[in-house]
């Protein structure tokens, strides 16, 4: 299976929005990039196959960040395709190209496959840490500070703006004219600002399957329990308030990101996660997350507004 192949139907069938991305960027990340948010999809999907116990989940994803690391694969490659059966069409195809996927992971230069194998280390460490913390569906379960959520976002996203960037700056030596030990943190700000996105859109889903990402000593101050949000979750509305807030700090510092960068067809592909997250914001404080059972999704007309109001903000910082 090609490299083209894996980057076009697959990646199109476990994430339309990244898609459009990946396919705006420079063809020498182009591959890297795609090749990471693959395998960064594997390991989520090994992680989030519900129809398998929770340590089935955690030796498996361990298999999985040996088989990246370079360990043997025939064994390791097996049991995950065995235990790892997921309902979602896309995910489905993703586990039976594992194989082509780590082949296509093993053609990348020696440093692009370091760089990557200790992100992966990291992204698995999050989702390892997410398993043991939430094993039982049946009892709400929280974490226990804000500094487990700030590292919890670290670990699956803001990892990746780092790895994104020194992946970038190794490519294309006109990336940016800010020096790359300025423009990291703001990619730590940026990947941990679209995670938390996610999680304050997920709040009524992951409550019920038991994960609670606000934290635990934020609820006590306010006299609620975890297991209380299970039948009344807008008890916890102030601090879904404050959360939105902080997302809005974390994609401001995005935003600097983006003008700092002078590649015009990557200021294009991070500007469309940017924009739909920043609307995505907007719904969630029109209409709680807390106040329906349903995940709260940016039309697609937004999509395609993104695109265009994109191609101005690929040209000149005035468009921001």
């Amino acid at each position: 299976m090609s490299e083209a192949h894996l980057h076009g139907p697959i990646l199109k069938s476990v994430s339309r929005s990244f898609y459009l991305s990946i396919r705006l960027l420079p063809q020498k990340v182009r591959v890297p990039i795609g090749l990471a948010y693959l395998l960064a999809r594997t390991s989520d999907t090994i992680a989030d196959t519900e129809n398998v116990a929770p340590q089935t989940r955690l030796l498996r994803l361990a298999d999985f960040e040996g088989l990246i690391r370079g360990g043997p694969s025939a064994d390791a490659v097996t049991s995950i395709q065995r235990d790892i059966q997921p309902d979602h069409p896309g995910e489905q195809r993703l586990i039976e190209a594992l194989p082509q996927l780590l082949e296509a992971f093993s053609q990348l230069e020696m440093w692009v496959r370091n760089e990557t194998s200790l992100l992966m280390a990291k992204i698995i460490r999050g989702q390892s840490n997410d398993l043991k913390t939430f094993a039982d569906p049946s009892q709400i379960v929280a974490l226990r500070t804000a500094a487990e959520l700030e590292e919890y976002t670290y670990l699956v996203a803001g990892c990746v703006g780092e790895w994104w960037t020194r992946i970038c700056f190794h490519r294309l030596p006109k990336y940016s004219q800010v020096p790359e030990a300025d423009l990291t943190p703001l990619a730590n700000s940026f990947g941990k600002g679209l995670q938390l996105v996610n999680i304050l859109r997920d709040l009524p889903v992951d409550l019920a399957a038991g994960r609670c990402y606000l934290p635990a000593d934020e609820l006590a101050a306010k006299g609620i329990a975890p297991q209380n949000l299970r039948e009344n979750p807008r008890l916890a509305q102030p601090l879904v308030d404050h959360w939105i807030q902080h997302a809005r700090g974390l994609l401001n510092q995005a935003r600097l990101y983006i003008a700092a960068v002078s590649v015009r067809r990557i200021r294009l592909a991070c500007y469309l996660p940017w924009h739909l997250a920043g609307k995505t914001l907007d719904l969630l404080e029109k209409q709680s997350p807390l106040a329906t059972a349903t995940k709260l999704k940016v039309p697609r007309r937004t999509v395609r507004a993104a695109l265009w109001e994109g191609l101005r903000v690929a040209f000149t910082n005035k468009a921001f």
